[in-house]
């Protein structure tokens, strides 16, 4: 089974290899609408509808989309997108590219599937349109919702008519009946009504149903000859109606497991002549069963229960069935493919029974397979059946040939003897009874489709009407007539004939055509056997008549040469359409239509005889001519009762009865052959007109011919005129152009000679302007100069005065400076004389303290060695007194790298007191850092040699101590001495760097002096 995703494309191809439904259960194709989004999804599709033709259909989502598919073609186009959801579709108008579509808000809106635009919108329903139905014809739609249902008219799109019900009452459907003028109205309470599409008049009503029956009628499905009307609902059951008998003469009982009956079907067959024999029927499991309503076989069925049908639409011509899927799907079935397993005997599902209004009791009949087998009864019984069903069909010929609802000729012309006239309400239906028209809609349609006859061309130029409507079927009914027969086409009072009835008819041209016709060859019988001359043998029966009722007034007519032509011919051929007002002439009417055919030539003599008196007085032939097309005063009634009393005194042998035929209805179908009329005649003239119209033609051409070789010899001459004439004009025009150009040249001569004397007296301007710019210049290049040098004199000045100001300062910082440095000097001197005062201090008393120890400690080993006796112990003593020694030799060290720690702090101090003294003056190094430190240091270096010793010294003469009191003395010597070197090195430093402190100074006033002498300087300026 192919499957084919519309997706977002907007055309494409339906299936993509040729399908092959016999393999897929009848599928030929699934339809899918999805969309392309993030999360896909399936579009459902809602409802579908086939054209005329059958080979196409149109179906829409429940998102509005609607799209065309082809089926012989294999092409798809998107054709509208509505917005809206579906909720049905009609596709079989008169405009075979327009289609119907019924919207979620209620509307119907009419769409062209080639243009795509939209071409009317419809509204009035105040709840969803659930069904649409197309007239055959194609002109007129019914809609339906639960509440209403309205008539529209397709060409202006204009509601006719509105089904108006009862609140508690609601419509089930409402549709055409086809092939007819018939609209069928079914209602929640199982009642179903007929109406007149016209007059919206009742025709019938179906009975109730058999009392047992308790199934509440849902959906309803008529045969293509609208003869039988299938129904069903919320049971197993199916009810026939035979729609011409108005009773119900099957019912069909479907499996158990079938609940309830969602849609019925039949399926049109190509030679069942429209009585469709074969109905599916969609239940609620989803699956669509196709059953032969006469020997009640199941056939074939589609769908199942894990893939149900939501709905089925059969196309026309019965290939094709589209079913919309319960998962919003759309499958494609070919019933060709289906129906190749017919031939297989199904099992016995199905039991009928069969009412018929004698004996219902004795009708019922079970169905087995192979045979119809009917119930022990009796074989009276069996037989009784067959006859009933004879008695059915010759009741129904019989009821053809009646007048339908009851209505009776003989009952009809009582009630028009009573009152003179027909209700003007039911007017139009006794008529249409009366004449038993067929409703012929298709044969109608097809001579419709021809178009125009060329006879009605210009039909306007002849018989201008004001009213354009009335005009256009006018025209459409005289062409409708001439395509029936040639003759209408040839006679020229067609249309006096047949404007009345346009008149009356012209919201429906069927009936209007048919009317016309049925007066044609009923009561026009023989009008034409002497075309294209008056009926000279029905004017003869007039003659005849009027002579033997009133020979007084013929023998005036024929002593004033006044002829039958003329007193009886005009009234025929306008049918008194002239002479009458409308109400008389329908009065008329009702009783020519009531009566034989005869009686409209007896109202021709009646006319006369009632008017016998003013006709008496009249003595010119203009006087007979206008009184026979134009209204006199004549009571129509009297005129009546003079035809009735002329049919009933007339004898047979002049009476017209005897030589025109009964009235004949037209015949159901097709329309019967009207060749009464000498057709070598008509041929002729056919010829004759066709031959006058070629020539008219040829003549036409060939003056257009003429007219054109005249206009273009008078475009020609013409051209050639303008063409002489715009050479005039430019030789002209050239003379006056020369003779400007000398003006232009002379005007040029003395311009020139004024403009060279205005350029020399600009030169002469321009050259003194020159001359005091260049003055004026060096005039203000002079101030320029001047105010320059009197601004570099103030500049000077000012320079002069900043720069004596600088030097003021420069000496005040200097003297400032001055004594900043010698108060720091004193400062300085003081911190270090207390520094090396401390320092002394702390080297005296380390030199005490260590003094104090040693003598200590040579106070101890000579204890030690005085009190040693024994030569063992001096081992151990001497042994304790190196440990001692090594002791105090470690001591000593501690306390040399104690000296050495403070002589490098002291050394320090020296450096970050030199380093202040250096950036207090800068450009003079006043302080010598590194004489003082070598004094420093070679005073250190006195310290660090004064304690020292040599450690093999002591090792090799540990006995030899030195003495304490000359260690003594050597430490107070360089402690005495060391102060007053240091000072009288100082003193000579501070006096050189004095020195050389105001030496720098001197030299710094006259490097300043002399700056300033140069700045003082005039400058020696070029002035030019």
């Amino acid at each position: 089974m192919q499957s084919t995703d519309l997706g977002n494309k907007e055309s494409g191809k339906i299936w993509h290899r040729k399908p092959s439904p016999a393999t897929h259960d009848g599928i030929i194709v699934n339809i899918v609408h999805s969309t392309s989004e993030y999360h896909p999804k399936v579009l459902r599709f809602l409802s579908v509808a086939f054209d005329g033709s059958g080979d196409s259909f149109i179906a829409g989502d429940h998102l509005g989309n609607i799209y065309t598919f082809d089926l012989h073609g294999n092409r798809f186009n998107l054709v509208q997108r509505t917005a809206q959801a579906c909720t049905a579709l009609a596709f079989n108008l008169r405009r075979k590219s327009e289609f119907l579509v019924a919207l979620a808000d209620y509307s119907i809106k009419c769409f062209d599937t080639v243009t795509k635009e939209l071409v009317s919108c419809m509204r009035g329903h105040e709840s969803s349109v659930c069904s649409i139905s197309v007239h055959a014809s194609g002109r007129y739609a019914i809609t339906t919702s639960s509440d209403t249902a309205q008539l529209w008219d397709l060409d202006t799109f204009q509601r006719k008519r509105k089904l108006n019900i009862l609140q508690s009452v609601g419509i089930q459907k409402v549709f055409f009946l086809p092939l007819s003028n018939i609209i069928l109205s079914c209602f929640k309470d199982n009642s179903i009504f007929a109406w007149e599409c016209d007059t919206l008049l009742c025709k019938y009503q179906l009975p109730a149903p058999p009392e047992g029956s308790s199934m509440l009628y849902k959906v309803f499905a008529v045969t293509r000859d609208g003869r039988m009307l299938a129904v069903g609902g919320k049971s197993n059951h199916l009810h026939l109606w035979c729609l011409e008998a108005t009773q119900l003469f099957r019912i069909i009982q479907m499996p158990t497991k079938v609940r309830a009956v969602r849609h019925l079907e039949f399926l049109p067959d190509s030679f069942d002549a429209g009585s469709n024999q074969v109905l599916g029927v969609l239940s609620q499991d989803g699956i669509m069963r196709f059953v032969n309503i006469q020997t009640c076989k199941l056939l074939f069925e589609i769908g199942s229960i894990e893939e149900g049908i939501s709905s089925s639409v059969i196309s026309p011509h019965g290939r094709y069935i589209a079913s919309i899927m319960e998962n919003g799907s759309l499958n494609i079935y070919s019933v060709q493919a289906l129906t190749q397993e017919i031939n297989k005997p199904p099992p016995p599902l199905f039991k009928v029974i069969e009412d018929l209004p004698s004996s219902s009791s004795n009708l019922k009949m079970k169905i087995m397979p192979g045979r119809v087998q009917r119930s022990a009864r009796c074989k009276e019984s069996k037989i009784q059946t067959r006859i009933l069903k004879q008695d059915l069909t010759s009741n129904l010929e019989n009821k053809e040939n009646k007048l339908s609802e009851g209505l009776s000729r003989k009952r009809l012309q009582i009630l028009l003897k009573g009152y003179g006239e027909y209700p003007t309400k039911y007017r139009m239906f006794i008529w249409r009874s009366l004449l038993q028209l067929p409703e012929n809609h298709a044969t109608f349609s097809s001579l419709m489709d021809k178009g125009t006859h060329v006879a009605y061309l210009n039909l306007q130029k002849k018989y201008p009407i004001k009213s354009r409507k009335l005009l256009r079927v006018l025209q459409r009914t005289l062409s409708v007539l001439a395509h029936w027969s040639t003759i209408f086409g040839e006679i020229p009072y067609l249309p006096l004939l047949a404007f009345p009835f346009v008149k009356l008819f012209q919201n429906n041209q069927l009936i209007c055509f048919e009317v016309i016709a049925t007066l044609i060859t009923n009561w026009c019988q023989h009008w034409f056997e002497y075309f294209p001359n008056p009926p000279i043998n029905i004017l003869s029966m007039i003659e005849n008549v009027l002579a033997f009722h009133d020979k007084e007034l013929l023998q005036h007519f024929i002593d004033r040469n006044i002829t039958s032509q003329l007193y009886a011919w005009p009234l025929l051929e306008t049918l008194f359409s002239e002479v009458l007002t409308r109400e008389e002439w329908l009065r008329l009417f009702d009783n020519v239509f009531s009566n034989h055919p005869s009686f409209l030539l007896m109202t021709v003599v009646a006319y006369n005889t009632c008017s016998r008196v003013p006709l008496l007085s009249c003595t010119r032939k203009d006087d007979f001519e206008y009184f026979f097309h134009h209204r006199n005063n004549l009571d129509i009634k009297v005129v009546i009762r003079e035809v009735y009393q002329l049919m009933e005194t007339t004898p047979a042998d002049i009476h017209p009865n005897s030589m025109l035929d009964a009235f004949a209805a037209l015949t159901k179908g097709q329309y019967p052959i009207f060749n009464q009329y000498p057709k070598f005649i008509v041929d002729y003239q056919t010829q004759e007109r066709e031959r006058i119209r070629n020539d008219e033609l040829d003549f036409l051409r060939e003056r257009q011919r003429v007219e054109n070789m005249k206009a273009e010899v008078d475009e020609q001459k013409a051209e050639d005129e303008a063409w002489y004439q715009k050479q005039e004009l430019l030789r002209r025009a050239e003379e006056t152009r020369r003779e400007l150009l000398l003006q232009e040249e002379e005007k040029m001569a003395q311009q020139k000679q004024r403009l060279a004397a205005e350029k020399r007296e600009l030169k002469i301007k321009e050259i003194c302007l020159q001359d005091a710019a260049r003055r004026r210049l060096l005039k203000v290049q002079q101030d320029q100069c001047e105010m320059e040098l009197r601004r570099l004199e103030d500049e000077i000045k000012r320079k002069v005065q900043m720069r004596d100001q600088e030097i003021v300062a420069t000496a005040n910082d200097l003297e400032m400076r001055q004594l900043e440095l010698e108060s720091q000097k004193r400062l300085y001197e003081k911190d270090l004389t207390e520094r090396q005062d401390t320092v002394a201090k702390e080297i005296r008393e380390d030199a005490d303290a260590y003094r104090q120890k040693m003598a200590v400690e040579d106070h101890m080993f000579q204890e030690l060695l005085e009190s040693s006796q024994m030569r063992s112990m001096e081992a151990r003593r001497w042994k304790e007194a190196e440990e001692k020694q090594f002791h105090l030799q470690s001591e000593k060290k501690a306390s040399a790298l104690s000296d050495a720690s403070r002589r490098w702090f002291l050394k320090q101090e020296t450096s970050a007191a030199l380093e202040r003294g250096d950036s207090l003056s800068k450009d003079v190094p006043w302080l010598q850092r590194e004489d003082m430190a070598s004094t420093h240091l070679s005073q250190t270096s006195q310290l660090n040699d004064v304690p020292e010793m040599d450690p093999s010294t002591q090792n090799k003469a540990p006995l030899r101590q030195p003495c304490p009191s000359s260690l003594h003395t050597q430490q107070t010597s360089w402690s005495l001495d060391s102060h007053p070197v240091f000072s009288s090195k100082k003193t000579k430093e501070w006096n050189h760097t004095d020195y050389e402190l105001l030496k720098k100074v001197r030299n710094l006033r006259e490097r300043l002096t002399a700056q300033a002498r140069k700045r003082c300087e005039p400058p020696h300026l070029l002035v030019t």
